[in-house]
């Protein structure tokens, strides 16, 4: 078993048996256990002209299984349980031209881990968790596309006192990055683009390869070095019939403050009430801070969508664009850099994120359909995004790279509580140098089953 159990977490355990066992006892009789089993294959083929024409693909099973006590006078504990262990699975293991490394840990070996260990406490509008937990906010998000999810060590205050309105208060001071890095297989002796493309893309700019599954220091992750965490604070208002306004500051200790910006707006369309029209403006503001690991940063990225709801098809279209760097410019100057994962882009692709480098205008288009109304529990999704490069970005020449993409989840009649998900995607000119150009074909095949 991976990583090792909070010391201060024990402590509010044995803090609240100190205040009295019987009720102690009663939360824990009032628990409820809940968890997932995940059996995931994926399969790519890389082409190009580059010369790259490795096959990878891997098998395994694992998922969670959490436990959650009962609320007493507003108190609550849970933990969670994660693993993933690999399915025939080529030897040696370490052979990463065969067996794609997204699925396992270091050398493709199968692991576990206390993954969740927190406290929970809510009073009135309040809530405060603290320890080991799943999060999903902007800048810091779980990335559960393969088999382990990201996960932290945080501490947030929620509250929502405030009429539509909620705020938070937070610290997070470790991350312990899930399966899905490893995609981004650098060490610390690999090039300056590879680490560029991992810190643009949700992970680590020194070593995304063998830090799967450990909690760690956050800035020590991403840099090297040892920082003092992310401190978080957010209002989010939606006071405003149809619109929704959130505001984030994410101060990086030693890194950089990133400020981030959302307005979503739903609205009755003129011409029909089965036609559902919304928008969005989504901003992206960091500049360093303190001791500047990770050097000037300037970044800026802005993105715009439009979407129209038909019945039970839905399109979309969007924008974004970040600011140039110069020739002699850092790489990561106008970048936006991603260490911990999460950001829903609104023109990222399923696994391209070259949006986030410096000096490239993206667009996207994606639509989709419920099959609801016929009788059956699927729904299908379809995506093309295109990247314009700049030649300074830092990640191969100047060039338009692109992904197209599809996604069918369906949800059987005959086991309940069974989803299945197909999903492929197909990058284009990922990336380019001298040798030629670099892309792929990627299928995924899940299930999982939620208790």
């Amino acid at each position: 078993m991976r990583g090792r159990v909070s010391l201060s977490l024990l402590a509010s355990a044995l803090v609240v048996n100190a205040f009295g066992a019987d009720d102690l006892a009663g939360m824990f009789k009032e628990g409820k256990a809940s968890g997932q089993i995940r059996m995931f294959w994926v399969d790519r083929e890389y082409q190009g002209t580059a010369g790259n024409k490795t096959h990878r693909d891997a098998t395994a099973i694992g998922g969670y299984l959490k436990y959650e006590t009962g609320d007493f006078k507003g108190l609550s504990l849970g933990t969670a349980f994660y693993t993933t262990n690999g399915l025939f699975i080529e030897l040696p293991r370490e052979d990463y031209s065969q067996n794609d490394m997204t699925l396992l840990g270091p050398n493709n070996d199968n692991y576990s881990m206390v993954g969740e260990l927190y406290a929970q406490y809510k009073r009135g509008n309040t809530t405060f968790k603290g320890g080991r937990q799943k999060l999903d906010i902007h800048m810091a998000g779980s990335d559960d596309v393969r088999m382990t999810p990201n996960l932290f060590e945080a501490y947030l205050l929620t509250n929502k006192d405030v009429p539509n309105t909620t705020l938070v208060a937070g610290h997070i001071t470790k991350f312990a990055q899930g399966s899905f890095g490893r995609v981004y297989n650098h060490t610390e002796a690999s090039s300056a683009a590879s680490k560029l493309l991992s810190v643009t893309s949700g992970y680590s700019y020194v070593n995304s390869l063998d830090q799967v599954g450990e909690f760690v220091n956050m800035g020590t992750y991403t840099l090297g070095q040892s920082t003092n965490g992310v401190s978080v604070l957010s209002a989010t208002y939606t006071g405003i019939e149809n619109l929704k306004l959130q505001l984030w500051d994410y101060y990086a200790h030693d890194i950089a403050n990133i400020i981030y910006g959302e307005a979503n707006l739903n609205w009755k369309s003129f011409i029909s009430d089965n036609i559902k029209p919304s928008a969005g403006l989504q901003i992206i503001k960091q500049n360093d801070v303190g001791d500047a690991y990770a050097g000037e940063l300037e970044g800026l990225y802005a993105a715009g969508k439009v979407g129209f709801q038909i019945n039970n098809f839905d399109i979309g279209f969007s924008y974004s664009q970040t600011a140039k760097n110069n020739a002699t410019d850092s790489k990561l100057k106008n970048a936006i850099i991603t260490p911990w994962g999460g950001i829903p882009a609104y023109t990222q692709g399923m696994v391209t994120r070259h949006m986030f480098l410096a000096g490239t205008k993206a667009c996207k288009v994606n639509g989709g359909y419920n099959f609801k109304d016929l009788g059956t529990s699927l729904t299908t999704s379809a995506y093309y995004t295109a990247f314009d490069m700049d030649p300074n970005s830092g990640y191969g020449l100047e060039r338009t790279a692109s992904e197209a993409g599809f996604e069918a989840i369906y949800y059987p009649e005959y086991v309940k509580n069974l989803q299945l998900r197909f999903r492929g995607n197909f990058p284009r000119n990922f990336a380019e140098g001298s040798s030629g150009t670099t892309g792929w074909s990627e299928y995924r095949f899940i299930a999982n089953y939620n208790f």
